[in-house]
């Protein structure tokens, strides 16, 4: 059983990015989630982390397997490991499945800014406009005061309205003034 540190998940991340190889350090991520006892991270967000490597890794089912296995722990994590989930289910070509996800987040009502950001990103990724930018502006009134968050939804929430032609609101002020 291990305790893991902010610190050993630091220097397995920048090993991975000296190495190029996210494979590698996926498979050392699901190691240490299996073998974790306590830390500063959760089991949880630890799991999202092999799954975010998978994926950039190219092996999408096994980083489906991983979002799943941190939505079964139920640990703390930064983004609903549903949103990875959905991601993951558009790359497998598996449309209809993703929106389902995508719609129990939303069900919930308890979708946090950096959720909402990850969903609206996968949105704007497949397609969906109007969706994407829904999720943006429900992820900046979910935001309290200002933060790195937040400008990323606001600068989002701006990309898409530009795209969707729709004219400049009172949410775009915000973008302004956090420059």
């Amino acid at each position: 059983m291990a305790h893991v540190t902010r610190e050993q998940l630091d220097r397995l991340l920048e090993q991975a990015l000296l190495n190029d190889d996210h494979g590698a350090l996926a498979g050392r991520l699901d190691e240490l989630a299996r073998c974790y006892a306590s830390g500063e991270v959760s089991r949880a967000a630890i799991l999202v982390m092999a799954a975010e490597e998978w994926r950039q890794a190219g092996q999408a089912a096994r980083a489906l397997a991983s979002y799943q296995q941190a939505l079964d722990d139920g640990g703390e994590v930064s983004v609903d490991p549903r949103a990875g989930i959905a991601d993951t289910l558009f790359e497998l070509d598996r449309p209809d499945e993703a929106r389902e996800l995508v719609e129990s987040i939303k069900a919930d009502g308890r979708a946090d800014p950096a959720t909402a950001l990850h969903v609206a990103e996968t949105l704007l990724a497949y397609g969906d406009l109007p969706g994407a930018h829904e999720w943006a502006t429900e992820g900046i009134l979910a935001s309290e005061g200002t933060g790195g968050t937040r400008d990323a939804l606001l600068r989002t929430r701006y990309r898409i309205r530009v795209d969707l032609g729709l004219p400049e609101d009172d949410l775009d002020a915000l973008l302004d003034v956090s420059r």
